[in-house]
């Protein structure tokens, strides 16, 4: 039946309102790229996939057109690395005002709800397959100090490990490594071997790192690296056959 104490549940049964939270937790952290990467490691795996495939399709449509390109590619990758670092940073920062939050409704629950907090724990702990005595004793403990429970709470009701999340300038200057090593072996490809070498560069960066994502999320590489090539010969595919046969 629903627990008739204050509005702290909503009508909800304990388990309900600890099923909500864990949500409103996921909702809190989550990132674009989901749970399973950090956002460093994301960061700079996006950058390298988006510099390859933008800049290996801005090159093919428009290298026959423009004497200047290389100039040209050289200011707008400046203005890339800027727009990619600052996003980074921007989602990393709009992440942790999220979890700030979070933990400040969750402190003023615990200042505020202390009853129902302790029901919340004891429903945590006895799923654990804690018991009486032990339950009680344990729930005491927790209870006695507000720190320990906020902490208890954000990780056991929540799911927010306080230790797992970045700071944002971190993302930011993994997304900026990525881009700056991705557009270095851009132009070395091309120094070396033209046209072909710039965008060999670019669609082994592409699929070098879907590989790292995959490794990291534990994906079967194969699967993965097949699909990032298959995306990135897709994409450049088209933009090759729409550039031989509309604006020629």
């Amino acid at each position: 039946m629903p627990h008739p104490a204050s509005d702290h549940f909503q009508g909800k049964t304990i388990p309900e309102h600890l099923k909500d939270a864990r949500m409103k937790g996921a909702q809190a952290t989550s990132e674009l790229h989901g749970l399973e990467i950090s956002g460093s490691q994301s960061a700079f795996a996006d950058t390298v996939r988006d510099t390859s495939l933008t800049f290996a399709m801005l090159w093919l449509l428009l290298h026959t057109y423009l004497p200047q390109l290389t100039t040209l590619l050289a200011i707008i990758a400046l203005g890339w690395l800027i727009w990619k670092t600052a996003r980074s940073a921007s989602l990393g920062w709009a992440r942790l005002s999220r979890l700030h939050r979070v933990i400040e409704e969750e402190r003023w629950e615990i200042e505020h709800h202390r009853e129902q907090e302790r029901e919340e724990l004891v429903e945590l702990y006895r799923a654990k397959g804690f018991r009486d005595p032990l339950l009680t004793q344990v729930v005491d403990v927790l209870m006695a100090d507000d720190n320990r429970l906020l902490e208890i709470m954000l990780d056991e009701e929540l799911g927010l490990p306080m230790e797992s999340y970045e700071h944002p300038l971190q993302q930011a200057s993994f997304a900026c490594i990525g881009g700056i090593a991705c557009l270095a072996l851009g132009a070395l490809g091309f120094i070396l071997w033209g046209t072909l070498g710039l965008l060999s560069a670019f669609f082994l960066s592409f699929v070098l790192s879907g590989a790292y994502t995959a490794k990291i999320q534990r994906i079967a590489l194969l699967p993965a690296c097949i699909w990032n090539v298959s995306i990135f010969t897709l994409s450049i595919g088209i933009v090759y056959l729409i550039e031989k046969s509309v604006l020629i």
